[in-house]
């Protein structure tokens, strides 16, 4: 795939003069620059922060992904890349304040101040190294597979991926002493991994042999960042709805990248906003976002809405997801003290019941469902985020597809595990469950969807 975009050399003559003093403390100011948003030239790592954000704080960011420039338009959005926008203006375009940093300059409306990223700030978190993504067979044309190479004598993942990072591709294919630069497409779409034996010979045999060493590279995938409202207000009002805790806004997330078109919500967290959800503050009932999240049920809320998709999760997973996020917020974890006081017993007695009565109501006044199993979307992404764009009534190529299943886990999802983790229900928060998983399994089988995913329904 062919690089977008004017690419311009990194030296100082293509820095602009007359960058006020204050402005060049923060660090290297290349400029202001035009981005109408359409086809941006720095597309990577993309998030907003209505009060927060400083010059520091983006620079920071794309360092930490290895990119060479940072972006900031607005006053409070951040965007990252390796090549220089294609059109610069007057410095005096760039005219709005950072909204956590008085005195210093980020963009304006559609304007792009620009700054070089320097090296980590003190106390930053580390700049990403590559990971490790398998051994695969090489494709058949590994000149259409590899758009971009490099050979050279005693070449390192380090080096190969540095070298592809400064690309912007996400992929590090190594063969021996060859680096090859790569996307997920079709015909090299890292499904069937081999034994890593067969990448693990010495440099002379792995380039003779079939096979090559892949790893992801800091940088986005950038086939599927590009977002933006619906150019006409929707005709058909869609929700996606789900029960708190089902991973709705991991949905989102997918959905989004999927269609190019922002969700929207029936509620506003600025958290999801800050995190590049920018459907998030328009109202909910716009119709200029692709669909709405809910967690809403009964007939009047239900029956606003011409169609939904129906996000179900585990409710065992769902009240534990749910209970984490009212203590400690979308990416924390529940203290000890909250899963021991009657806190937890309360909420599951509550919360267990709603579990089931919005899958019910939805099945009764839903006008056009589709029934997504959250277990199924994580276990077989891209049939089922396909089956999810087509009822949206959106055409997306089988490559964006691919790009979203390689930026599939966004950044919202809580990472790793609690150092104390016990079983949090009693045999009598068991039993009550359970009786509800039959309740909505028998119920999703008399209305002709497939019942629940046979982990979790009792046997």
């Amino acid at each position: 795939m062919a690089e977008q975009g004017r690419c311009c050399d990194l030296g100082a003559s293509g820095e602009q003069g007359g960058a006020p003093h204050w402005e060049k403390s923060l660090g290297t100011y290349i400029g202001c620059f035009s981005d109408d948003g359409h086809e941006r030239t720095l597309k990577g790592a993309v998030f907003y922060d209505l009060r927060k954000m400083t010059v520091s704080h983006c620079q920071d960011a794309c360092a930490e992904r290895s990119y060479v420039y940072a972006g900031l338009e607005a006053g409070a959005e951040c965007y990252c890349g390796n090549r220089l926008p294609a059109t610069s203006v007057g410095l005096e375009e760039c005219s709005h304040e950072c909204k956590g940093e008085k005195g210093s300059v980020c963009g304006a409306v559609d304007r792009l101040s620009v700054y070089r990223v320097d090296e980590l700030q003190p106390g930053s978190r580390k700049r990403r190294t590559a990971t490790y993504r398998g051994c695969f067979q090489l494709p058949e044309n590994m000149t259409h597979a590899f758009p971009s190479s490099l050979i050279q004598a005693n070449v390192t993942v380090e080096t190969c991926s540095g070298f592809c990072s400064q690309k912007e591709f996400p992929l590090a294919i190594l063969r021996g002493w060859e680096c090859y630069c790569a996307y997920p497409t079709p015909q090299f779409n890292l499904r069937d991994a081999m034994d890593s034996s067969l990448c693990g010979q010495d440099p002379e045999a792995q380039r003779l042999a079939e096979y090559c060493e892949v790893y992801q590279t800091p940088v986005q995938d950038t086939r599927c960042t590009d977002r933006r409202f619906l150019p006409n207000k929707s005709k058909v009002f869609v929700a996606l709805s789900s029960f708190p805790g089902a991973g709705n806004t991991w949905a989102r997330h997918l959905i989004e990248h999927a269609t190019g078109f922002y969700t929207g919500s029936y509620y506003f967290d600025g958290t999801l906003y800050n995190k590049g959800f920018k459907g998030e503050k328009d109202h909910w009932r716009s119709r200029r976002t692709i669909c709405v999240k809910t967690h809403e049920s009964g007939r009047r809320e239900i029956e606003m809405f011409d169609s939904a998709i129906l996000l179900i999760r585990n409710p065992y997973r769902s009240l534990v997801a749910e209970f984490n996020r009212k203590c400690a917020g979308h990416l924390g974890y529940a203290a000890d003290r909250n899963w021991k006081s009657k806190e937890w017993p309360d909420f599951v007695n509550s919360y267990a019941s709603w579990w089931s009565s919005h899958v019910l109501d939805w099945l009764k006044y839903g006008k056009r469902l589709l029934v997504v199993h959250y277990e199924e979307l994580r276990r077989s992404l891209v049939p089922t985020l396909r089956e999810m764009v087509a009822f949206l009534n959106v055409s997306v190529s089988e490559e964006r597809l691919l790009c979203v299943e390689n930026n599939k886990e966004g950044s919202f999802r809580r990472r790793g595990r609690r150092s104390h983790d016990p079983e949090p229900f009693t045999p009598e928060m068991k039993d009550l469950i359970n009786g509800y998983i039959r309740t909505v399994d028998k119920a999703l089988r008399d209305h002709n969807w497939t019942g629940l995913p046979r982990e979790y329904v009792p046997r």
